[in-house]
């Protein structure tokens, strides 16, 4: 009967491994058109059928070959949030049977909206966008992109886009109210505003706890981390710092809390002493900082593991929740911010 006939059948008859007909029965790349339509005019002449639940189930489990662009910017030695990030993508895909290829895009290519490589000599299945990329350059994407994609800790600036991304906004309007019940009032941002869509989602977080506290933005107090040309963050002697200084600073990255902490210590003062610093992320290189630092941390392992899912499902054909996936973090309390009185 029709519904013995079993994948190693075909496979044994033709000369082939089973995977290499599940491969052709399937569409996937890796079999020869020839080889493809041989497979398939045998398995008609066997009879052989999958019931729907098999082919959703082997869907979700191909092996697939999945692209990631990062921009150059986001692998400083320092910066190494998105190398984890992709360090636990990729570990992931691996334990779902497939595999990433990593692409860096550097300043140039993103300039003359030059198509990866992966994308040019057809070696993905699926598409990855970590972090923030130009408008322009993500234009060129769309335009010559054949293959399902999503963005991880970006958005594109598209609701309609697929998307995973940490909660900015809250986050960063949990740890501002935290330094208001730790009696602070005078409360500085740290990031350049309008750099990158999460860095503006924790300004916003930020604001959103000022207006509820009564509290109106103080310009001066919002502080630039980064050179906004080439994104760069600036060093600790590089950073612009008022005249006048608030009492805690929020800020939108643990490496610039790690920069403004040495920028302080620089100017004789002591963190939490003489001002409270909380960052976000809950990851910094080794050594970079000596001060146990407040923070809101971002769930890469269920950011990586959900984007990785939602692309699977893209790549079969399978239904998903489309647009964007928001991942909650958690609130970390160390001994950056000292309570004072009101």
């Amino acid at each position: 009967m029709a519904k013995s006939v079993r994948l190693a059948d075909i496979a044994k008859q033709v000369g082939v491994s089973a995977v290499t007909v599940s491969k052709a029965l399937s569409g996937q790349k890796g079999v020869s058109e020839e080889m493809r339509q041989k497979i398939v005019a045998l398995a008609d002449e066997l009879g052989y059928k999958q019931p729907s639940a098999v082919k959703k189930q082997e869907a979700v489990g191909k092996s697939y070959n999945i692209a990631v662009l990062i921009h150059e910017k986001y692998l400083d030695k320092y910066n190494s949030f998105y190398m984890l990030l992709y360090q636990n993508l990729a570990a992931h895909a691996i334990s779902s049977g497939s595999i990433t290829l990593m692409e860096v895009v550097t300043d140039e290519a993103e300039s003359s909206c030059k198509v990866p490589m992966v994308l040019q000599e057809n070696k993905a299945d699926g598409l990855v966008l970590m972090g923030k990329f130009r408008m322009e350059y993500l234009n060129a994407i769309h335009a010559n992109a054949q293959v399902p994609y999503i963005y991880l800790d970006d958005n594109g600036a598209r609701v309609d886009y697929d998307s995973v991304i940490s909660d900015s906004f809250y986050g960063a309007y949990y740890l501002t109210n935290y330094l208001f019940e730790m009696g602070h009032t005078q409360i500085g941002f740290v990031g350049n505003v309008m750099s990158t869509g999460s860095i503006t989602d924790r300004y916003l977080g930020y604001v959103k706890s000022l207006m509820e506290h009564g509290i109106e933005v103080e310009k001066r107090w919002v502080i630039e981390d980064r050179n906004d040309e080439i994104g760069v963050m600036y060093t600790a002697d590089e950073l612009k710092l008022p005249k006048t200084l608030p009492t805690a600073f929020l800020c939108n990255c643990d490496l610039a809390a790690s920069v403004i902490i040495k920028r302080l210590e620089n100017d004789g003062y002591v963190v939490p002493d003489d001002f409270s610093v909380v960052g976000y992320d809950n990851f910094l290189y080794p050594g970079i900082c000596d001060v146990p630092l407040t923070t809101y941390e971002v769930d890469m392992t269920e950011m990586a593991s959900k984007c990785l899912r939602i692309l699977l499902k893209k790549m079969a054909g399978l239904e998903y929740k489309k647009g964007a996936n928001i991942v909650e973090g958690r609130l970390v309390i160390r001994d950056s911010v000292k309570k004072i009185s009101e």
